[in-house]
């Protein structure tokens, strides 16, 4: 088994559930009493928003970078970014190392085109819903993302950052998401991201009036996929 370095922290909300999947992937898969080969590392996600807030995404990527190497040097095999807004600094996380960054805007996409959907509303931070770096990378793999209004995208915002990453679930706040995603849904979307890798905490994407994409999940999977790799090769042989 491979071992999975997590940069996590980023919230620590979310850094729960990537350590939760993971591991329940691999006790899936190989039964008994396995578990994942992990080093996490969680950073204090108040310097982080701190450095959002200013738009010193050049710091934001050194830090995460400086964790990107700490990993590998304690023998990850690979590294994932923990959360989706993150990913704006990924190109400069993997350029930092030699082991493989898992990209979680890839294994989405990924995930959408097998199923047939391309025109999916993404929810997310204000930070990813605007600043195009997740449109551009989504437009590689020929889907076109669509956004809430700007008052959508504020709500959206203050959800995350006000009640989820803070450990808050608000029935009044599911209620409003649900609405975007009608709204969205009337307007083309054939499929809603859980573009923020807290919005699982609220939302089921089983239970939407679009299909739904939790891109934690879909992450986790992956690193899953990557870590027994080897194990799989094997079977096949044997």
């Amino acid at each position: 088994m491979k071992t999975i370095g997590l940069i996590g922290g980023m919230s620590f909300e979310s850094s729960l559930v990537y350590y939760r999947m993971i591991n329940e992937a691999v006790r899936s898969r190989l039964g008994g009493l396995n578990s994942a080969e992990v080093i996490l590392h969680s950073v204090d996600f108040a310097r982080i928003v701190a450095l959002q807030k200013a738009g010193r995404w050049d710091c934001a990527a050194k830090a995460l970078s400086d964790v990107a190497r700490g990993l590998e040097a304690a023998g990850a095999d690979t590294v994932l970014i923990c959360t989706n807004t993150m990913h704006l600094v990924a190109d400069a996380v993997a350029d930092a190392v030699r082991i493989p960054l898992i990209n979680i805007i890839d294994e989405t996409a990924a995930s959408l085109s097998a199923a047939g959907c391309l025109r999916p509303l993404l929810l997310a931070t204000r930070y990813t819903m605007e600043h195009g770096f997740y449109a551009e990378r989504m437009a590689r793999h020929g889907i076109e993302i669509m956004v809430p209004d700007a008052d959508g995208r504020t709500r959206t915002h203050e959800i995350i950052f006000d009640e989820l990453c803070q450990g808050r679930i608000e029935a009044a706040s599911r209620d409003d998401l649900l609405a975007l995603i009608e709204t969205a849904k009337a307007a083309g979307a054939d499929a809603v991201i859980l573009g923020c890798t807290e919005i699982c905490l609220i939302l089921d994407p089983a239970a939407l009036p679009l299909p739904g994409f939790d891109s934690t999940e879909i992450h986790a999977v992956a690193a899953v996929d990557f870590a027994l790799a080897d194990r799989a090769q094997e079977r096949q042989v044997a």
